[in-house]
């Protein structure tokens, strides 16, 4: 996001208030007004009504910062609607059985497909199987809330690729390969945690509603494939969601840099409107050729994306001041330290975007820690890059995908947790983990 670009407009504190509310919004009303709540004309009510005043107030002091915010968005909203669309069309059938093992595979299967085709492919990908495998279970709330924490954050560590704070570090001089080469250990260490954690809990909860390891029937006969997928063409489409993204940064951004200069903002405008164009091209394409009939089997309903289409749209237009007041107190906040970075990115990539602040505490780390490794030391750059990465799993807004897996599984009528009941999970089990990792890496 170009807003850390900015260095005219300066935002009082008190513009922060409307993102706050919006959040407390997001938080409070599915507790006390859920039916109202569950209809997007009032999602898109509330963002109504805390985004677009302040979008008007930024619109008045400095319009291409609101022009370049729009255009992320609809980058954003191409992103995740083309891998909605696209793994909408990818059925996945076959003796998927649902019992613990099988899920801590399929979760650690995420982990390592986040890396390749994103954090927010790899969930749109297996979250509609990882359900249909556990259709008989009765608690499942759990099972979505680790899916989040792994296939949808964490697991998106190892690969520029996985994550788009990751891809910005890529485009800002980070060596493409170095994420894989030097946080795999971080890696290791968190994904570990996270399904030894969640093994312990699932088999519990599995035991307690008395299934036996072959209570799950295949859904093909024995002499059948195990696993049979339908829609293949999408697996090619979803391929070029990852090759269209990656030209987009990696080959039209210089283009365009080159042609227009580095302080020009259209270098930005032309890599991200092709963005836009490709994605939603391959989206196109994804609707005109996959059968009917694999997207009824799917459950394929535009309810979970318009509804991150209205929440986002509100988040990101109230969240710039916020991060202009994080731009401003940025150089008076003094951090020398690594574990610093690690905990101050993680705490607003809990509730910001995180590609934007990974962005504004590398360049603090520029200043504060020079370095040869992209201006900065390694264990800065490291603690920024796995506190962006690790703590979007903190909420349901920290990272895109994490609200567009709780609105499908809710509408395939799992029971997931309330905003603030998805907050005790990752408090009490990410926070000791992510101690453990400041006191094991960063200290």
């Amino acid at each position: 996001m170009n807003l850390l670009a900015n260095a005219g407009a300066v935002y009082p504190t008190w513009s922060v208030l409307p993102f706050a509310a919006l959040l407390l919004c997001i938080a409070i009303l599915p507790l006390v007004v859920d039916k109202w709540w569950h209809r997007n004309r009032n999602k898109a009510l509330i963002g109504i009504v805390f985004g677009v005043p302040t979008a008007a107030f930024v619109a008045f002091h400095d319009p291409a910062v609101l022009g370049h915010t729009a255009l992320e968005y609809l980058a954003f909203i191409a992103l995740i609607g083309s891998l909605f669309v696209v793994s909408g069309g990818i059925e996945v059938r076959g003796t998927l059985s649902g019992t613990p093992l099988a899920n801590a595979g399929l979760l650690a299967l995420g982990a390592l497909l986040a890396n390749i085709v994103g954090t927010t492919g790899a969930s749109m990908l297996l979250i509609r199987p990882f359900l249909r495998a556990n259709r008989k279970r009765t608690e499942k709330g759990h099972l979505v809330v680790f899916f989040i924490f792994i296939v949808s954050n964490v697991g998106g560590l190892l690969t520029p690729l996985g994550d788009p704070p990751l891809f910005l570090g890529f485009l800002h001089g980070v060596p493409f390969q170095w994420t894989l080469v030097t946080l795999w250990p971080q890696w290791a260490v968190v994904v570990g945690a996270c399904l030894a954690v969640f093994s312990v809990i699932d088999s519990a909860k599995y035991r307690r509603e008395n299934h036996h390891l072959h209570s799950h029937s295949a859904e093909v006969t024995h002499d059948g494939p195990r696993i049979a997928v339908k829609g293949g063409l999408n697996l090619v489409l979803l391929l070029a969601i990852v090759g269209a993204v990656y030209a987009g940064g990696a080959w039209i951004k210089p283009l365009a840099v080159a042609k227009f200069g580095h302080e020009s903002p259209w270098a930005d405008v032309v890599a991200q409107a092709f963005q836009i164009v490709s994605l939603a091209a391959v989206a196109g394409v994804s609707l005109a050729t996959t059968s009917h009939a694999i997207r009824q089997d799917n459950e394929f309903s535009w309810h979970p994306l318009i509804e991150v289409s209205v929440l986002f749209a509100g988040i990101f237009a109230a969240m710039i001041p916020a991060l202009g007041v994080l731009q401003q107190s940025g150089g008076r906040l003094g951090f020398t330290e690594p574990w610093k970075y690690f905990w101050a990115t993680g705490a607003l990539s809990s509730f910001l975007d995180n590609a934007p602040t990974y962005l504004a505490f590398h360049k603090l780390a520029q200043v504060s820690l020079p370095g040869t490794l992209a201006g900065t030391t390694a264990a800065a750059l490291a603690a920024v890059s796995c506190g962006a990465v690790f703590f979007g799993a903190m909420t349901y807004i920290g990272n895109g995908p994490n609200f567009m897996v709780k609105a499908i599984a809710d509408h395939a009528g799992v029971k997931t947790p309330s905003f603030f009941g998805y907050m005790a999970w990752s408090l009490g089990i990410l926070a000791p983990i992510f101690v453990a990792v400041t006191l094991i890496f960063f200290h």
